[in-house]
Protein backbone atom coordinates (compact mmCIF):
# COMPACT_ATOMS: atom_id res chain seq x y z
CA UNK A 1 0.00 0.00 0.00
CA UNK A 2 1.32 3.44 -0.98
CA UNK A 3 1.83 5.86 1.89
CA UNK A 4 2.58 9.55 1.58
CA UNK A 5 5.08 10.65 4.23
CA UNK A 6 3.81 13.25 6.67
CA UNK A 7 6.73 15.62 6.13
CA UNK A 8 8.74 14.72 3.01
CA UNK A 9 8.05 13.81 -0.59
CA UNK A 10 6.98 10.39 -1.81
CA UNK A 11 6.78 8.93 -5.30
CA UNK A 12 3.10 8.22 -5.97
CA UNK A 13 0.71 8.05 -8.91
CA UNK A 14 -1.33 10.96 -10.14
CA UNK A 15 -4.44 9.17 -8.92
CA UNK A 16 -3.00 8.84 -5.41
CA UNK A 17 -1.89 12.48 -5.44
CA UNK A 18 -5.51 13.56 -6.02
CA UNK A 19 -6.80 11.26 -3.28
CA UNK A 20 -4.24 12.61 -0.83
CA UNK A 21 -5.37 16.11 -1.76
CA UNK A 22 -8.96 15.16 -0.95
CA UNK A 23 -7.94 13.75 2.41
CA UNK A 24 -5.96 16.89 3.20
CA UNK A 25 -9.18 18.84 2.67
CA UNK A 26 -11.24 16.66 4.99
CA UNK A 27 -13.14 14.60 2.42
CA UNK A 28 -14.44 11.33 3.88
CA UNK A 29 -17.02 10.33 1.23
CA UNK A 30 -16.93 10.13 -2.56
CA UNK A 31 -19.60 9.04 -5.02
CA UNK A 32 -18.19 7.41 -8.10
CA UNK A 33 -18.43 5.12 -11.08
CA UNK A 34 -15.02 3.79 -12.21
CA UNK A 35 -13.83 3.28 -15.76
CA UNK A 36 -10.66 2.87 -17.78
CA UNK A 37 -9.34 6.43 -17.59
CA UNK A 38 -9.99 6.51 -13.83
CA UNK A 39 -8.43 3.20 -12.78
CA UNK A 40 -5.39 4.73 -11.01
CA UNK A 41 -7.65 7.10 -9.09
CA UNK A 42 -10.09 4.40 -7.97
CA UNK A 43 -7.18 2.12 -7.10
CA UNK A 44 -5.90 4.89 -4.82
CA UNK A 45 -9.37 5.21 -3.29
CA UNK A 46 -9.34 1.50 -2.56
CA UNK A 47 -6.00 1.86 -0.81
CA UNK A 48 -7.41 4.69 1.30
CA UNK A 49 -10.73 2.93 2.00
CA UNK A 50 -10.22 3.21 5.77
CA UNK A 51 -10.27 7.01 5.48
CA UNK A 52 -12.59 7.77 2.59
CA UNK A 53 -15.74 5.85 1.74
CA UNK A 54 -16.56 5.37 -1.94
CA UNK A 55 -20.24 4.95 -2.78
CA UNK A 56 -20.85 3.34 -6.16
CA UNK A 57 -23.80 4.02 -8.46
CA UNK A 58 -25.49 2.56 -11.53
CA UNK A 59 -25.46 5.77 -13.57
CA UNK A 60 -23.13 8.76 -13.63
CA UNK A 61 -25.96 11.25 -13.17
CA UNK A 62 -26.73 9.61 -9.84
CA UNK A 63 -23.11 10.14 -8.75
CA UNK A 64 -23.48 13.86 -9.42
CA UNK A 65 -26.83 14.15 -7.68
CA UNK A 66 -25.72 12.14 -4.65
CA UNK A 67 -22.79 14.55 -4.27
CA UNK A 68 -25.25 17.43 -4.65
CA UNK A 69 -27.47 16.00 -1.90
CA UNK A 70 -24.47 15.52 0.37
CA UNK A 71 -23.37 19.12 -0.18
CA UNK A 72 -26.84 20.69 -0.01
CA UNK A 73 -27.71 19.06 3.29
CA UNK A 74 -24.38 19.66 5.04
CA UNK A 75 -22.84 22.78 3.51
CA UNK A 76 -19.66 20.75 3.06
CA UNK A 77 -18.21 19.73 -0.32
CA UNK A 78 -19.84 16.83 -2.09
CA UNK A 79 -17.34 14.97 -4.27
CA UNK A 80 -17.96 12.65 -7.22
CA UNK A 81 -15.85 11.01 -9.89
CA UNK A 82 -16.75 9.62 -13.32
CA UNK A 83 -14.99 8.86 -16.57
CA UNK A 84 -14.47 11.68 -19.08
CA UNK A 85 -16.59 12.31 -22.15
CA UNK A 86 -19.98 10.60 -21.89
CA UNK A 87 -19.48 10.01 -18.17
CA UNK A 88 -19.03 13.73 -17.52
CA UNK A 89 -21.87 14.63 -19.88
CA UNK A 90 -24.18 12.34 -17.94
CA UNK A 91 -23.51 14.43 -14.82
CA UNK A 92 -24.05 17.87 -16.30
CA UNK A 93 -27.66 18.08 -15.08
CA UNK A 94 -26.35 17.67 -11.54
CA UNK A 95 -23.64 20.26 -12.11
CA UNK A 96 -26.26 22.70 -13.44
CA UNK A 97 -28.40 22.06 -10.38
CA UNK A 98 -25.42 22.61 -8.07
CA UNK A 99 -24.60 25.85 -9.87
CA UNK A 100 -28.19 27.04 -9.55
CA UNK A 101 -28.34 26.12 -5.86
CA UNK A 102 -24.85 27.39 -4.95
CA UNK A 103 -23.88 23.92 -3.73
CA UNK A 104 -20.17 23.10 -3.27
CA UNK A 105 -19.73 20.07 -5.53
CA UNK A 106 -16.42 18.79 -6.90
CA UNK A 107 -16.30 16.72 -10.09
CA UNK A 108 -13.12 14.68 -10.60
CA UNK A 109 -12.66 13.20 -14.04
CA UNK A 110 -10.05 11.94 -16.45
CA UNK A 111 -8.96 12.79 -19.97
CA UNK A 112 -7.67 11.06 -23.05
CA UNK A 113 -3.86 10.48 -23.09
CA UNK A 114 -2.02 13.79 -23.06
CA UNK A 115 -0.36 13.23 -26.43
CA UNK A 116 -3.81 13.03 -28.06
CA UNK A 117 -5.22 16.22 -26.51
CA UNK A 118 -6.41 18.64 -29.16
CA UNK A 119 -5.68 16.24 -32.02
CA UNK A 120 -9.27 15.18 -32.73
CA UNK A 121 -8.26 11.59 -33.44
CA UNK A 122 -11.32 10.12 -31.76
CA UNK A 123 -9.70 8.53 -28.73
CA UNK A 124 -11.99 6.73 -26.28
CA UNK A 125 -14.36 9.21 -24.58
CA UNK A 126 -12.82 12.20 -26.36
CA UNK A 127 -14.80 15.45 -26.40
CA UNK A 128 -13.90 18.42 -28.61
CA UNK A 129 -12.99 20.44 -25.51
CA UNK A 130 -14.08 18.86 -22.24
CA UNK A 131 -12.50 21.57 -20.12
CA UNK A 132 -14.39 24.30 -21.97
CA UNK A 133 -17.61 22.35 -21.50
CA UNK A 134 -17.00 22.03 -17.77
CA UNK A 135 -16.10 25.69 -17.44
CA UNK A 136 -19.48 26.65 -18.88
CA UNK A 137 -21.24 24.73 -16.09
CA UNK A 138 -19.07 25.42 -13.04
CA UNK A 139 -17.49 28.26 -11.08
CA UNK A 140 -14.04 27.04 -12.07
CA UNK A 141 -12.46 24.04 -13.80
CA UNK A 142 -8.85 23.09 -14.41
CA UNK A 143 -6.58 20.33 -15.70
CA UNK A 144 -3.80 18.84 -13.57
CA UNK A 145 -0.96 18.71 -16.07
CA UNK A 146 1.65 16.97 -13.88
CA UNK A 147 1.49 14.58 -10.92
CA UNK A 148 3.48 17.09 -8.84
CA UNK A 149 0.83 19.77 -9.42
CA UNK A 150 -2.02 17.75 -7.93
CA UNK A 151 -1.92 19.08 -4.33
CA UNK A 152 -1.95 22.71 -5.43
CA UNK A 153 -4.72 22.23 -8.01
CA UNK A 154 -6.89 20.24 -5.60
CA UNK A 155 -6.45 22.96 -2.98
CA UNK A 156 -7.37 25.63 -5.51
CA UNK A 157 -10.50 23.65 -6.37
CA UNK A 158 -11.57 23.78 -2.72
CA UNK A 159 -10.73 27.47 -2.45
CA UNK A 160 -12.76 28.31 -5.55
CA UNK A 161 -15.64 26.05 -4.55
CA UNK A 162 -16.04 27.45 -1.03
CA UNK A 163 -14.96 31.10 -1.34
CA UNK A 164 -17.49 33.82 -2.00
CA UNK A 165 -20.64 32.42 -3.55
CA UNK A 166 -20.24 28.61 -3.26
CA UNK A 167 -20.67 26.45 -6.32
CA UNK A 168 -19.45 23.45 -8.31
CA UNK A 169 -15.93 23.06 -9.65
CA UNK A 170 -14.18 20.37 -11.67
CA UNK A 171 -10.69 18.99 -12.18
CA UNK A 172 -9.43 16.62 -14.85
CA UNK A 173 -6.21 14.65 -15.37
CA UNK A 174 -5.06 12.86 -18.50
CA UNK A 175 -5.12 9.06 -18.50
CA UNK A 176 -1.32 8.67 -18.74
CA UNK A 177 -0.59 11.33 -16.12
CA UNK A 178 -2.96 9.68 -13.66
CA UNK A 179 -1.09 6.39 -14.03
CA UNK A 180 2.41 7.86 -13.93
CA UNK A 181 4.47 8.35 -10.79
CA UNK A 182 6.43 11.33 -9.50
CA UNK A 183 7.70 12.72 -6.20
CA UNK A 184 4.91 14.69 -4.50
CA UNK A 185 5.35 16.94 -1.48
CA UNK A 186 2.65 16.46 1.13
CA UNK A 187 0.45 19.53 1.37
CA UNK A 188 -1.93 20.88 3.96
CA UNK A 189 -5.48 21.53 2.82
CA UNK A 190 -6.82 24.74 1.35
CA UNK A 191 -6.88 27.82 3.57
CA UNK A 192 -10.07 29.81 3.05
CA UNK A 193 -10.05 33.56 3.57
CA UNK A 194 -12.01 34.98 6.48
CA UNK A 195 -15.20 36.83 5.48
CA UNK A 196 -14.43 40.43 4.59
CA UNK A 197 -15.62 43.21 6.83
CA UNK A 198 -18.74 44.93 5.58
CA UNK A 199 -18.97 48.57 4.59
CA UNK A 200 -20.48 50.26 7.64
CA UNK A 201 -21.85 53.09 5.51
CA UNK A 202 -23.93 50.53 3.60
CA UNK A 203 -25.11 49.04 6.89
CA UNK A 204 -26.09 52.46 8.24
CA UNK A 205 -28.05 53.19 5.07
CA UNK A 206 -29.92 49.90 5.41
CA UNK A 207 -30.61 50.61 9.07
CA UNK A 208 -32.04 54.01 8.22
CA UNK A 209 -34.49 52.46 5.76
CA UNK A 210 -35.58 49.88 8.32
CA UNK A 211 -35.86 52.47 11.07
CA UNK A 212 -38.58 54.19 9.08
CA UNK A 213 -40.32 50.99 7.94
CA UNK A 214 -43.82 50.14 9.11
CA UNK A 215 -44.20 46.71 7.49
CA UNK A 216 -40.75 45.18 6.79
CA UNK A 217 -40.24 41.65 5.49
CA UNK A 218 -37.13 39.47 5.33
CA UNK A 219 -36.62 37.03 2.48
CA UNK A 220 -33.87 34.43 2.74
CA UNK A 221 -32.09 32.22 0.23
CA UNK A 222 -29.44 29.52 0.16
CA UNK A 223 -26.76 32.07 1.02
CA UNK A 224 -28.27 32.53 4.49
CA UNK A 225 -28.40 28.88 5.54
CA UNK A 226 -25.51 29.35 7.95
CA UNK A 227 -26.93 32.57 9.41
CA UNK A 228 -30.09 31.20 11.01
CA UNK A 229 -29.54 32.55 14.52
CA UNK A 230 -28.72 36.12 13.53
CA UNK A 231 -31.53 36.27 10.94
CA UNK A 232 -33.99 35.24 13.65
CA UNK A 233 -32.62 37.90 16.00
CA UNK A 234 -32.98 40.57 13.31
CA UNK A 235 -36.53 39.44 12.59
CA UNK A 236 -37.47 39.57 16.26
CA UNK A 237 -35.95 43.03 16.63
CA UNK A 238 -37.99 44.31 13.69
CA UNK A 239 -41.10 42.20 14.18
CA UNK A 240 -40.57 41.25 10.52
CA UNK A 241 -41.87 38.02 8.95
CA UNK A 242 -39.25 35.79 7.34
CA UNK A 243 -40.10 33.99 4.10
CA UNK A 244 -38.31 31.90 1.51
CA UNK A 245 -39.28 30.24 -1.73
CA UNK A 246 -37.08 27.10 -1.72
CA UNK A 247 -33.42 27.34 -0.79
CA UNK A 248 -33.79 29.57 2.25
CA UNK A 249 -36.56 27.68 3.98
CA UNK A 250 -36.15 26.74 7.64
CA UNK A 251 -33.68 29.53 8.42
CA UNK A 252 -36.43 30.76 10.72
CA UNK A 253 -38.71 27.88 11.69
CA UNK A 254 -42.13 28.21 10.10
CA UNK A 255 -43.85 27.48 13.41
CA UNK A 256 -42.07 30.51 14.90
CA UNK A 257 -44.47 33.51 15.03
CA UNK A 258 -42.34 35.26 12.40
CA UNK A 259 -41.63 32.25 10.17
CA UNK A 260 -43.97 32.20 7.18
CA UNK A 261 -44.49 30.30 3.94
CA UNK A 262 -44.20 31.85 0.50
CA UNK A 263 -48.00 31.83 0.22
CA UNK A 264 -48.34 33.81 3.43
CA UNK A 265 -45.65 36.19 2.21
CA UNK A 266 -47.72 36.94 -0.88
CA UNK A 267 -50.78 37.59 1.27
CA UNK A 268 -48.79 40.15 3.28
CA UNK A 269 -46.99 41.65 0.27
CA UNK A 270 -49.34 44.56 -0.55
CA UNK A 271 -48.57 46.20 2.80
CA UNK A 272 -44.80 45.63 2.80
CA UNK A 273 -42.72 48.80 2.57
CA UNK A 274 -39.16 47.43 3.02
CA UNK A 275 -37.82 44.05 1.89
CA UNK A 276 -34.52 42.69 3.23
CA UNK A 277 -33.17 40.00 0.90
CA UNK A 278 -30.46 37.92 2.58
CA UNK A 279 -28.46 35.53 0.40
CA UNK A 280 -31.36 35.32 -2.05
CA UNK A 281 -31.95 36.03 -5.75
CA UNK A 282 -35.45 37.14 -4.69
CA UNK A 283 -37.04 35.08 -7.44
CA UNK A 284 -40.31 34.88 -5.56
CA UNK A 285 -41.39 38.54 -5.48
CA UNK A 286 -39.49 39.86 -8.48
CA UNK A 287 -39.97 37.03 -10.98
CA UNK A 288 -43.11 35.14 -9.91
CA UNK A 289 -45.60 37.60 -8.46
CA UNK A 290 -47.93 39.55 -10.75
CA UNK A 291 -46.51 42.78 -12.07
CA UNK A 292 -42.96 41.75 -11.18
CA UNK A 293 -42.07 39.35 -14.01
CA UNK A 294 -39.34 41.52 -15.49
CA UNK A 295 -35.70 42.32 -14.94
CA UNK A 296 -35.33 45.07 -12.36
CA UNK A 297 -32.29 47.14 -13.34
CA UNK A 298 -33.31 50.17 -11.32
CA UNK A 299 -34.84 50.28 -7.83
CA UNK A 300 -38.58 50.81 -7.82
CA UNK A 301 -40.35 53.24 -5.47
CA UNK A 302 -41.86 50.64 -3.14
CA UNK A 303 -41.27 48.41 -1.44
CA UNK A 304 -37.76 49.60 -0.74
CA UNK A 305 -35.24 46.83 -1.29
CA UNK A 306 -32.21 46.06 0.86
CA UNK A 307 -29.95 43.28 -0.36
CA UNK A 308 -27.33 41.43 1.68
CA UNK A 309 -25.26 39.24 -0.62
CA UNK A 310 -21.70 37.99 -0.94
CA UNK A 311 -21.74 38.19 -4.75
CA UNK A 312 -21.20 41.73 -6.13
CA UNK A 313 -22.76 40.72 -9.45
CA UNK A 314 -26.07 40.13 -7.68
CA UNK A 315 -26.28 43.83 -6.91
CA UNK A 316 -26.33 44.48 -10.67
CA UNK A 317 -28.70 41.66 -11.62
CA UNK A 318 -31.35 43.06 -9.28
CA UNK A 319 -30.42 46.52 -8.10
CA UNK A 320 -31.46 47.39 -4.56
CA UNK A 321 -32.04 50.73 -2.94
CA UNK A 322 -29.32 49.73 -0.49
CA UNK A 323 -26.85 46.93 -1.06
CA UNK A 324 -24.71 45.45 1.72
CA UNK A 325 -21.95 43.36 0.22
CA UNK A 326 -20.71 40.54 2.41
CA UNK A 327 -21.23 37.16 4.01
CA UNK A 328 -24.84 36.78 5.16
CA UNK A 329 -23.96 36.02 8.78
CA UNK A 330 -21.40 38.81 9.13
CA UNK A 331 -23.50 41.44 7.35
CA UNK A 332 -26.78 40.55 9.05
CA UNK A 333 -25.09 40.68 12.46
CA UNK A 334 -23.69 44.12 11.61
CA UNK A 335 -27.17 45.30 10.62
CA UNK A 336 -28.70 43.86 13.80
CA UNK A 337 -26.09 45.55 16.00
CA UNK A 338 -26.46 48.87 14.18
CA UNK A 339 -30.24 48.87 14.56
CA UNK A 340 -29.94 47.85 18.20
CA UNK A 341 -27.84 50.88 19.09
CA UNK A 342 -29.70 53.43 16.95
CA UNK A 343 -32.22 55.45 18.91
CA UNK A 344 -35.11 54.65 16.59
CA UNK A 345 -33.89 51.23 15.49
CA UNK A 346 -36.36 49.17 17.48
CA UNK A 347 -40.14 49.39 16.96
CA UNK A 348 -42.28 50.10 19.99
CA UNK A 349 -43.99 47.29 21.87
CA UNK A 350 -47.33 48.27 20.36
CA UNK A 351 -45.88 48.27 16.84
CA UNK A 352 -44.36 44.82 17.39
CA UNK A 353 -47.65 43.51 18.75
CA UNK A 354 -49.55 44.89 15.75
CA UNK A 355 -47.10 43.38 13.28
CA UNK A 356 -47.24 39.96 14.92
CA UNK A 357 -51.03 40.01 15.01
CA UNK A 358 -51.14 40.78 11.28
CA UNK A 359 -48.70 37.96 10.56
CA UNK A 360 -50.61 35.48 12.68
CA UNK A 361 -53.89 36.28 10.93
CA UNK A 362 -52.24 35.94 7.51
CA UNK A 363 -50.85 32.52 8.46
CA UNK A 364 -54.29 31.28 9.49
CA UNK A 365 -55.93 32.65 6.34
CA UNK A 366 -53.24 31.08 4.15
CA UNK A 367 -53.64 27.70 5.79
CA UNK A 368 -57.38 27.82 5.13
CA UNK A 369 -56.78 28.70 1.48
CA UNK A 370 -54.19 26.01 0.75
CA UNK A 371 -56.45 23.31 2.20
CA UNK A 372 -58.03 23.25 -1.27
CA UNK A 373 -54.88 21.69 -2.77
CA UNK A 374 -55.84 18.06 -2.33
CA UNK A 375 -54.89 15.32 -1.96
CA UNK A 376 -51.36 16.76 -1.75
CA UNK A 377 -51.92 18.77 1.42
CA UNK A 378 -53.35 15.80 3.30
CA UNK A 379 -50.30 13.71 2.44
CA UNK A 380 -47.88 16.52 3.31
CA UNK A 381 -49.60 16.94 6.67
CA UNK A 382 -48.99 13.27 7.43
CA UNK A 383 -45.33 13.47 6.41
CA UNK A 384 -44.80 16.60 8.52
CA UNK A 385 -46.54 14.96 11.50
CA UNK A 386 -44.44 11.78 11.32
CA UNK A 387 -41.06 13.24 10.33
CA UNK A 388 -39.12 14.69 13.31
CA UNK A 389 -38.22 18.38 13.36
CA UNK A 390 -34.69 17.61 12.24
CA UNK A 391 -35.79 15.03 9.67
CA UNK A 392 -34.87 15.92 6.10
CA UNK A 393 -37.44 16.26 3.31
CA UNK A 394 -36.15 15.94 -0.26
CA UNK A 395 -38.54 17.17 -2.92
CA UNK A 396 -39.08 16.43 -6.59
CA UNK A 397 -40.53 18.14 -9.66
CA UNK A 398 -43.98 16.69 -9.10
CA UNK A 399 -47.45 17.65 -7.89
CA UNK A 400 -46.56 16.82 -4.30
CA UNK A 401 -43.20 18.57 -4.66
CA UNK A 402 -44.70 21.79 -6.04
CA UNK A 403 -47.26 21.85 -3.26
CA UNK A 404 -44.52 21.37 -0.69
CA UNK A 405 -43.04 24.77 -1.69
CA UNK A 406 -45.74 26.40 0.43
CA UNK A 407 -47.64 23.52 2.05
CA UNK A 408 -44.92 21.68 3.96
CA UNK A 409 -43.68 23.58 7.04
CA UNK A 410 -39.90 23.62 7.47
CA UNK A 411 -38.39 23.99 10.93
CA UNK A 412 -34.60 24.02 10.52
CA UNK A 413 -31.96 25.00 7.94
CA UNK A 414 -30.93 22.37 5.40
CA UNK A 415 -33.90 20.13 6.15
CA UNK A 416 -35.75 20.98 2.93
CA UNK A 417 -33.79 20.02 -0.19
CA UNK A 418 -35.15 21.33 -3.48
CA UNK A 419 -34.14 21.40 -7.12
CA UNK A 420 -33.61 25.16 -7.39
CA UNK A 421 -34.30 27.11 -10.54
CA UNK A 422 -33.02 24.37 -12.87
CA UNK A 423 -36.17 22.40 -12.03
CA UNK A 424 -34.56 19.13 -13.08
CA UNK A 425 -37.09 16.32 -13.24
CA UNK A 426 -35.73 13.17 -11.61
CA UNK A 427 -33.21 14.90 -9.35
CA UNK A 428 -34.97 13.91 -6.12
CA UNK A 429 -34.34 10.20 -5.53
CA UNK A 430 -30.57 10.18 -6.24
CA UNK A 431 -30.16 13.47 -4.36
CA UNK A 432 -31.92 11.95 -1.35
CA UNK A 433 -29.53 8.99 -1.41
CA UNK A 434 -26.64 11.42 -1.01
CA UNK A 435 -28.49 13.23 1.78
CA UNK A 436 -28.99 9.98 3.67
CA UNK A 437 -25.34 8.98 3.22
CA UNK A 438 -24.41 12.33 4.78
CA UNK A 439 -26.91 11.87 7.65
CA UNK A 440 -27.11 8.14 8.40
CA UNK A 441 -28.67 8.69 11.84
CA UNK A 442 -31.33 11.20 10.80
CA UNK A 443 -34.63 10.32 9.10
CA UNK A 444 -34.62 11.28 5.43
CA UNK A 445 -37.74 11.12 3.24
CA UNK A 446 -37.67 11.40 -0.54
CA UNK A 447 -40.99 12.31 -2.16
CA UNK A 448 -41.24 11.71 -5.87
CA UNK A 449 -43.63 11.21 -8.74
CA UNK A 450 -43.69 8.16 -10.96
CA UNK A 451 -42.28 10.11 -13.89
CA UNK A 452 -39.28 11.55 -12.06
CA UNK A 453 -38.62 8.36 -10.11
CA UNK A 454 -38.02 6.39 -13.30
CA UNK A 455 -35.15 8.71 -14.23
CA UNK A 456 -33.00 7.03 -11.57
CA UNK A 457 -34.94 3.89 -10.67
CA UNK A 458 -31.80 1.81 -11.15
CA UNK A 459 -30.37 3.41 -8.01
CA UNK A 460 -32.62 1.15 -5.96
CA UNK A 461 -29.74 -1.27 -6.53
CA UNK A 462 -27.32 1.27 -5.03
CA UNK A 463 -29.59 1.81 -2.01
CA UNK A 464 -29.73 -1.95 -1.41
CA UNK A 465 -26.05 -2.63 -2.01
CA UNK A 466 -24.81 0.27 0.13
CA UNK A 467 -27.52 -0.16 2.82
CA UNK A 468 -28.71 3.42 2.45
CA UNK A 469 -31.74 3.62 4.74
CA UNK A 470 -33.72 6.13 2.68
CA UNK A 471 -37.53 6.15 2.78
CA UNK A 472 -38.95 6.99 -0.65
CA UNK A 473 -42.61 7.91 -1.07
CA UNK A 474 -43.60 7.44 -4.70
CA UNK A 475 -46.80 9.21 -5.78
CA UNK A 476 -48.03 7.24 -8.79
CA UNK A 477 -50.53 9.13 -10.94
CA UNK A 478 -49.48 7.39 -14.18
CA UNK A 479 -48.59 10.70 -15.78
CA UNK A 480 -46.29 13.65 -16.04
CA UNK A 481 -48.91 15.51 -14.04
CA UNK A 482 -48.09 19.09 -14.96
CA UNK A 483 -47.74 18.31 -18.65
CA UNK A 484 -51.02 16.40 -18.69
CA UNK A 485 -52.89 19.25 -16.97
CA UNK A 486 -51.42 21.87 -19.29
CA UNK A 487 -52.22 19.87 -22.42
CA UNK A 488 -55.79 19.33 -21.26
CA UNK A 489 -56.47 22.91 -20.21
CA UNK A 490 -54.31 24.94 -22.57
CA UNK A 491 -54.07 22.85 -25.74
CA UNK A 492 -57.56 21.55 -26.39
CA UNK A 493 -57.02 18.25 -24.56
CA UNK A 494 -54.50 17.17 -27.21
CA UNK A 495 -52.49 14.86 -24.98
CA UNK A 496 -49.13 13.60 -26.18
CA UNK A 497 -46.33 11.94 -24.23
CA UNK A 498 -47.89 12.81 -20.87
CA UNK A 499 -49.54 9.56 -19.76
CA UNK A 500 -47.43 6.67 -18.50
CA UNK A 501 -47.70 2.91 -18.34
CA UNK A 502 -45.66 2.05 -15.28
CA UNK A 503 -44.21 -1.19 -13.99
CA UNK A 504 -45.57 -2.83 -10.87
CA UNK A 505 -43.49 -0.86 -8.39
CA UNK A 506 -43.97 -3.39 -5.61
CA UNK A 507 -42.63 -6.17 -7.80
CA UNK A 508 -39.82 -3.87 -8.85
CA UNK A 509 -38.91 -3.15 -5.22
CA UNK A 510 -38.90 -6.88 -4.52
CA UNK A 511 -36.62 -7.51 -7.49
CA UNK A 512 -34.10 -5.02 -6.07
CA UNK A 513 -34.39 -6.48 -2.57
CA UNK A 514 -36.15 -3.38 -1.23
CA UNK A 515 -39.00 -3.42 1.27
CA UNK A 516 -42.13 -2.13 -0.48
CA UNK A 517 -45.58 -0.93 0.62
CA UNK A 518 -48.57 0.34 -1.35
CA UNK A 519 -51.15 2.72 0.18
CA UNK A 520 -53.99 4.76 -1.23
CA UNK A 521 -54.85 7.32 1.46
CA UNK A 522 -53.14 9.69 3.91
CA UNK A 523 -54.58 7.66 6.79
CA UNK A 524 -52.99 4.50 5.44
CA UNK A 525 -49.65 6.28 4.87
CA UNK A 526 -49.20 7.36 8.49
CA UNK A 527 -48.44 3.99 10.14
CA UNK A 528 -46.46 2.72 7.17
CA UNK A 529 -44.25 5.82 7.12
CA UNK A 530 -43.77 5.73 10.89
CA UNK A 531 -42.67 2.11 10.67
CA UNK A 532 -40.36 2.77 7.74
CA UNK A 533 -38.57 5.58 9.56
CA UNK A 534 -37.76 3.14 12.33
CA UNK A 535 -35.80 0.83 10.05
CA UNK A 536 -32.23 1.16 8.84
CA UNK A 537 -32.88 -0.25 5.38
CA UNK A 538 -34.24 1.39 2.23
CA UNK A 539 -38.02 1.38 1.93
CA UNK A 540 -40.25 2.25 -1.04
CA UNK A 541 -43.81 3.37 -0.32
CA UNK A 542 -46.07 3.70 -3.35
CA UNK A 543 -49.06 6.02 -3.04
CA UNK A 544 -51.73 5.34 -5.65
CA UNK A 545 -53.25 8.59 -6.95
CA UNK A 546 -56.01 8.61 -9.60
CA UNK A 547 -54.76 10.25 -12.77
CA UNK A 548 -55.78 13.90 -13.01
CA UNK A 549 -57.19 14.02 -9.48
CA UNK A 550 -54.60 16.36 -7.99
CA UNK A 551 -55.57 20.01 -7.60
CA UNK A 552 -53.24 22.49 -9.26
CA UNK A 553 -50.86 24.20 -6.82
CA UNK A 554 -49.86 26.89 -9.27
CA UNK A 555 -52.15 29.65 -8.01
CA UNK A 556 -49.93 29.73 -4.91
CA UNK A 557 -46.65 29.60 -6.85
CA UNK A 558 -47.55 32.13 -9.56
CA UNK A 559 -50.32 34.02 -7.73
CA UNK A 560 -52.47 36.55 -9.51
Amino acid sequence: MEMLDQTATAEITGGMAIVEGLLANGVDTLFGLPGAQMYPFFDALQQRASRIRTIGARHEQACGYMAFGYARSTGRPGVFSVVPGPGVLNTTAALCTALGCNAPVLCITGQIPSTFLGKGRGHLHELPDQLATLRSLTKWSSRIERVEDAPAVVNEAFERMLSGRPGPVAIEMAWDVMASRAPVQRSAGAVLPEPSAVDLAQVEAAAELLENARRPMIMTGSGAQHASDVVRRLAELLGAPVAAFRGGRGIVAEDHPLGISSATAHRLWPEIDVVVGIGSRLEMPYMRWTGMMKLIDQPEPAPHLIRIDIDPEEMQRLRPHVGVLGDAKVATLALFETLSRRQGGKPSASELSSRQATIAMAKVETRTAIEAIQPQMAYLDVIREVLPRDGIFVGEVSQIGFTSYFGYPVYAPRTYISEGYQGTLGFGFPTALGVKVAHPKRPVVSITGDGGFMFAVQELATAAQESIGLVTILFNNAAYGNVLRDQRTGFGNRVIGATLENPDFMQLAKAFGIEGHRVNSPKALRPVLAGALGTKKPVLIEVSVPQGSEASPWSFIHPK
